[in-house]
């Protein structure tokens, strides 16, 4: 079958490989119809992901339909569509019992396919603990309407459940690219009184306004850091954001994320970094911040799909490009180099 493999730093290429089989009662085959390139793909690209193996096939974003099953699996059974999420869990483990599955104590437990384990980006995958690893997707609802429960969209809303966002809260996400803009959809499902973006890039931050996503968009670039300051208060009846989100992942956003929070709000950090970060301590002493990091914890996958297949959450508004599997080194160019307007490409198998 044909994949697309980390080879070594810098290089990913398409190459045949052996169709998986199950290697355990609790797998499942999926055959994928539908896979998406995400921002952690490139950070194994640059190198920045040490687990990463080199020869793994990558994508953890994928859909598809199964295929095979093992002798333990009850919740999914072959022919059915259904997505695939991000993280590998036993569901059974001190962790995974407290919904912590990010931290899943088995050896490929947390973050696996596509970074130590084969992924989705090739015709059929292996799924461990598919009852876990897999929602099926109800008939109604499409594949491009399902891309990203497992991934993004788990993030997105995992991060807006620990930003403990409560009504009439001012909400801040720094950064309005995918990860953002599927924080702000989260988000709002709290009944904030607002939500602002900060991003640099227009065509973004427009996506966030006209599908409703923020109600405030600002450039950070257009203004000094003190201005900035300013206009948050003044949107936050001169207090700062109660919750801000930051998921743009640089150094600069990282030490606005906590200025702009206001004293005793929470500073939620979604993206991941390729560098470390500084917290400046005697600079933030006495806003009594709370910080909040990780990867996300994908063990709400089945709330995600009823709030798709109910309407309450669309993330079609993030496809810019539709290509076929054997473009994909091009649309890895696209995705990276945010070419033409560049959010989200759907890579059809």
């Amino acid at each position: 079958m044909l994949t697309y493999t980390y080879v070594s730093e810098g290089t990913f290429a398409l190459m045949e490989k052996p169709k998986p089989v199950l290697q355990h009662e609790r797998d499942a085959i999926v055959k994928v119809t539908l896979a998406s390139i995400c921002s952690s793909d490139l950070h194994i690209k640059h190198g920045s992901v040490p687990r990463a193996v080199p020869g793994i096939t990558v994508g953890h974003e994928m859909v598809g339909i199964v295929e095979e099953v093992g002798s333990a699996v009850t919740n999914v059974k072959p022919g059915d569509r259904v997505t695939v999420n991000v993280e590998t869990f036993c569901g059974e483990c001190f962790f995974c019992k407290k919904g912590f599955v990010n931290n899943c104590t088995d050896q490929n437990g947390g973050w696996a396919l596509g970074c130590r384990i084969d992924g989705g980006q090739a015709e059929y995958a292996r799924i461990p603990y598919a009852d876990n690893g897999l929602t099926k997707i109800p008939d109604h609802v499409t594949d491009e309407q399902a891309l990203f429960t497992g991934d993004i969209l788990s993030t997105g809303y995992w991060g807006a459940k620990i930003g403990e966002i409560r009504p009439a809260d001012t909400v801040l996400v720094i950064g309005a690219g995918p990860t953002g803009l599927c924080t702000m959809m989260c988000a709002g499902l709290y009944s904030p009184s607002k939500i602002i973006a900060l991003d640099t890039d227009e065509s973004r931050l427009q996506l966030a306004k006209n599908a409703g996503l923020a109600d405030i968009i600002w450039n950070p670039q257009q203004m000094t850091e003190k201005e900035l300051e300013m206009r948050i208060k003044e949107e936050s009846h001169g207090r700062g954001a109660d919750t801000v989100f930051e998921v743009a992942g640089g150094r600069e956003t990282f030490q606005l994320a906590w200025k702009l929070a206001r004293p005793n709000g929470i500073v939620a950090v979604i993206a991941m970094y390729e560098e470390d970060q500084v917290i400046p301590l005697p600079q933030m002493y006495g806003k009594n911040l709370t910080f909040k990091t990780g990867g996300v914890d994908g063990s709400d996958c089945e709330r995600i799909m009823e709030l798709i297949a109910d309407g309450k959450i669309d993330t079609t508004c993030l496809i810019t490009h539709r290509m076929s599997f054997t473009d994909i080194l091009k649309g890895y160019e696209i995705f990276e180099n945010k070419e033409d307007g560049a959010i989200k490409i759907a890579v059809k198998l």
